[in-house]
């Protein structure tokens, strides 16, 4: 079994940006994932304000009884979620890595339109690298 299940970048407007499916089961057709991405946004937005802590950047884990959660937001408002099994470790630094790639590979093509979607070969394959030496890393433990 996959740690990682699925992986959705949302631009700061709320579009889904990027998607990706690691998991075999439970797979979600272009409109539900673009449906779970806009929600998330939302929610993410909701939590900033309601939160009796100042300075709050919104949900980072969401924990239920199949799946995890798990959410970084960029300084630029770009939000990275993985959507894991329950109790993976270390989904904070994949996320990391993830907006690693994405400012190594995405926004230094010259081709790259801002808020658009992701059409790049080199994340991809950096992308896959890194959630196969997560997978790794997983069941190693």
């Amino acid at each position: 079994m996959a740690a990682i299940y699925s992986l959705y970048i949302i631009n700061k407007s709320g579009g889904l940006i990027f998607y990706k499916d690691y998991g075999s089961a439970g797979r979600m057709d272009t409109n539900d994932s673009l449906r779970l991405a806009s929600l998330w946004h939302s929610m993410h937005a909701i939590s900033q304000q309601l939160s009796p802590i100042g300075g709050c950047m919104g949900i980072e884990l969401l924990e239920a009884d199949t799946f995890d959660l798990h959410c970084f937001q960029s300084l630029t408002g770009t939000k990275f979620f993985v959507v894991s099994e329950p109790g993976t470790q270390h989904v904070e630094g994949l996320l990391k890595h993830i907006y690693e790639l994405y400012t190594d590979y995405v926004l230094k093509n010259p081709f790259y339109e801002m808020e658009m979607p992701i059409r790049c070969e080199l994340f991809d394959i950096n992308l896959a690298q890194a959630v196969q030496k997560d997978r790794v890393a997983f069941l190693g433990r």
